[in-house]
């Protein structure tokens, strides 16, 4: 089907797109829903923080990391909020605690990042 309602198939895509970063934004990033402002990297952001994620995952992946971080957790950002992804390895600091990019990867317009607690 190259035509719907008379829009172009590209024109409808767009416009499927527009609707998925507002929702994004709006529901799944909103404050009264799943989000909370934290501050990342000392800049105020939106965010999802889930821990359950990283025990789902890890259940599928064939390398493990267990024993490297006291814990690990997954957050979740908007893509425009954050700006570059991070690269793994590197630092990240939220609320003032400092944590290891263990995999960041972008869906969509949000980020999934995972994060580790190094041990004291």
């Amino acid at each position: 089907i190259r035509r719907c309602n008379g829009y172009s198939k590209d024109r409808l895509m767009s416009r499927f797109k527009d609707i998925l970063k507002a929702d994004a934004k709006n529901i799944f990033l909103n404050e009264e829903e799943f989000a909370s402002v934290r501050i990342v990297d000392g800049k105020p952001m939106t965010v999802v923080t889930d821990d359950n994620e990283v025990i789902e995952r890890s259940k599928t992946q064939t390398e493990r990391t267990d024993g490297i971080f006291k814990r690990q957790f997954i957050i979740y950002v908007s893509a425009e909020e954050m700006g570059k992804l991070p690269a793994a390895g590197r630092a990240m600091k939220i609320d003032g605690q400092t944590y290891t990019v263990v995999e960041a990867v972008r869906e969509g317009d949000i980020y999934s990042i995972t994060l580790g607690a190094n041990r004291s």
